[in-house]
């Protein structure tokens, strides 16, 4: 999918409106996707700051957003293809053990160009012996 550019509208904000009880300003982001030969989708995201409209601006925000989508992204690939979430890992340093190991796993795997994780993490699943190769083993038969 190919975004087209997006919208980003910052506007002041009181406490009482704001989400937030630091919210100084307020963000209103429309976002467009079009797929190639699809259908365009389109989505309003909002968002607040404690930054006052004065010490920022509108460009730097969508930068600050763009960074945490970011964020998200990894913590989607880790919750929805490694299952994070779902983990039953939760005493003393296990969960964060388990979480760099993760990480350590997608970001082997993008290393190596890999832009579909759950495709590839499948493909490994259905062939092991393709786990060598993420880490740089090559097999050799007869061993």
């Amino acid at each position: 999918m190919s975004p087209a550019p997006s919208r980003l509208r910052p506007s002041p904000t009181t406490s009482t409106a704001s989400p937030s009880p630091h919210g100084k300003l307020a963000v209103r982001v429309h976002r467009r996707r079009k797929a190639s030969g699809g259908k365009e989708t389109r989505e309003t995201v909002y968002a607040a700051t404690s930054l006052d409209a004065h010490e920022t601006k509108p460009a730097e925000l969508f930068s600050h957003l763009r960074g945490h989508w970011i964020v998200e992204a990894q913590h989607n690939i880790r919750d929805r293809t490694l299952a994070e979430d779902a983990s039953a890992v939760h005493a003393g340093n296990a969960p964060r053990a388990m979480a760099t190991m993760r990480n350590l796993a997608v970001g082997a795997l993008k290393t190596l160009g890999a832009t579909n994780i759950a495709n590839t993490t499948r493909a490994i699943r259905d062939l092991p012996e393709r786990a060598l190769l993420v880490l740089g083993i090559t097999p050799k038969p007869g061993l």
